[in-house]
């Protein structure tokens, strides 16, 4: 019995070696699938969350074939069922048409509404202070890991982890006061 218990052990700790080596490599690209389908960044970020917990629940029952494809399957997954569901809580007016389920990619609007985010999001990282506002515009605009920052910026990873953390916390602050002057509050 303690052998059996052993491996499952060394099973669950190999699992976790594999996710975070899983999570290190595409959570940027997680991060943009669940951005660009959801056109929230806080949401994209639960979602990106959700997706990786998703794939270490499944583990067992992933082949090992072509992971990024398979995170990539997850993360459209998550935000169709986060779409589904901010959908019925969504009253419609007279005005709204009803959605055909039609994807939106590719259309003219959605490309713009898409630039447009990209430009607000690299407009308040300019408003950090640095070293916040060039770590924030790397990693969240430009899409670079936090080992790639480092390496540019020959910096220690952990500094640069600690600045990317500290500058998604001021984002979050800048986000919300925007939110709450568009609130009325």
């Amino acid at each position: 019995m303690k052998a059996f218990e052993r491996k499952k052990e060394v099973d669950k700790i190999d699992s976790q070696e594999y996710l975070a080596q899983m999570v290190k490599q595409y959570q940027n690209l997680v991060f943009s699938i669940c951005v660009k389908m959801t056109r929230d960044y806080f949401i994209a970020e639960d979602l990106t969350q959700e997706t990786f917990l998703s794939a270490f629940r499944h583990l067992d029952s992933f082949d090992g074939q072509n992971e990024k494809s398979w995170l990539c399957r997850i993360a459209t997954n998550k935000c169709i069922d986060y779409q589904k569901q901010a959908a019925r809580r969504v009253v419609p007016t007279e005005d709204c048409e009803l959605e055909t389920g039609q994807s939106k990619e590719g259309l003219p609007e959605s490309s713009y509404m898409e630039q447009e985010a990209i430009e607000q999001l690299k407009e308040r990282c300019k408003n950090l202070k640095p070293p916040y506002d060039e770590v924030a515009r790397m990693y969240f605009v430009e899409e670079h890991t936090a080992d790639e920052i480092a390496q540019i910026r020959q910096k220690n990873v952990k500094t640069i982890q600690t600045q990317i953390y500290r500058a998604r916390g001021m984002l979050r602050r800048l986000y919300g006061k925007e939110r709450g002057s568009h609130d009325g509050s």
